[in-house]
């Protein structure tokens, strides 16, 4: 995993620490001073953004270790289980905001103070545009990790958006509307469960050694036979680690020829595959005899 790479995503995980920290005493502030539950409850989703983003910041930390004797793949795990941290984290989150709402619904209290508007105005722009600059820095490094806690913003404006429309719903209301406001909570938090389901699915997937997309394996196979003496690819596989992909690849050749030449012909394939695609950090390359290849599927 590159240095750079990971000084990036760290550095917008960070960037959102901070942001989250401001808007958490904020809204907390503006939720008890207004009389709102739900704009409380966001800021618990802010306070979980907090520890979320120290995950993805941590797990990019040890996936940007280089290689040691105990883990000759890298650390590159560290970045997908970082990922799926964060997304129990808003599963977590999601459930105590939900059990609260409901709470707070069986509950007779005030109608929110109108200012809660306009403090949540400011809080989903400003959460809109942190999610669009972490998910930016996530694409451009292909970090699932950073990806996901761009997303935990994308979710907690949804969350302030559903808290907004609920106060909204509430102050037109008046008496008789007063949990309508809790009612948004509570939605908010189903949509937080199905945002970190999307999450989660990728990330784990990633721990689990999933396949990448074909593309990449489809453009390695395709590299590799533009090496003038490979007579085909048998197999290729990928797999990723954190930002990096290590490829496994068994190509023809013809039979009569040497080892050395052979060795040569591997080196060949190895220096294509790794100058096509910067992300591909191994590759080793099976050298196979097409006769053989052919022997064996005609038996």
């Amino acid at each position: 995993m590159s240095k750079h790479q990971a000084s990036k995503g760290i550095r917008s995980s960070l960037i959102g620490v901070a942001v989250n920290i401001v808007l958490a005493v904020f809204k907390g502030t503006a939720g008890y001073v207004g009389h709102s539950y739900a704009l409380i409850a966001d800021a618990i989703e802010s306070l979980s953004d907090v520890v979320s983003s120290l995950i993805v910041a941590g797990g990019l930390k040890i996936a940007s270790l280089p290689r040691d004797e105990n883990h000759p793949y890298g650390h590159g795990k560290a970045e997908p289980i970082a990922a799926t941290l964060v997304g129990f984290a808003l599963v977590a989150a999601a459930t105590t905001i939900a059990i609260q709402s409901i709470h707070e619904i069986r509950t007779p209290h005030y109608v929110p103070a109108p200012f809660t508007l306009l403090v949540l105005i400011a809080v989903i722009v400003t959460k809109e545009m942190l999610f669009r600059f972490v998910f930016k820095v996530g694409d451009s490094v292909a970090s699932t990790a950073v990806k996901t806690d761009a997303w935990h913003h994308r979710s907690d404006a949804i969350t302030s958006l559903a808290v907004f429309i609920g106060i909204s719903i509430a102050l037109i209301g008046g008496k008789g509307y007063e949990s309508a406001d809790d009612w948004a909570a509570l939605v908010a938090s189903v949509i937080i469960v199905f945002n970190a389901y999307r999450l989660l699915r990728p990330a784990v997937e990633e721990v689990m050694d999933t396949a990448p997309s074909t593309d990449i394996i489809t453009s390695v196979r395709g590299v590799a036979t533009t090496v003038p003496e490979v007579m085909g690819v048998e197999k290729c596989f990928v797999r990723k680690m954190g930002f990096d992909y290590f490829v496994d690849i068994h190509i023809w050749v013809d039979g009569d020829i040497s080892v050395s030449n052979g060795h040569e012909v591997a080196s060949q394939v190895r220096q294509a595959i790794q100058d096509s695609d910067k992300r591909i950090t191994d590759i080793l390359v099976h050298v196979e005899p097409d006769e053989q290849i052919m022997q064996r599927l005609q038996d």
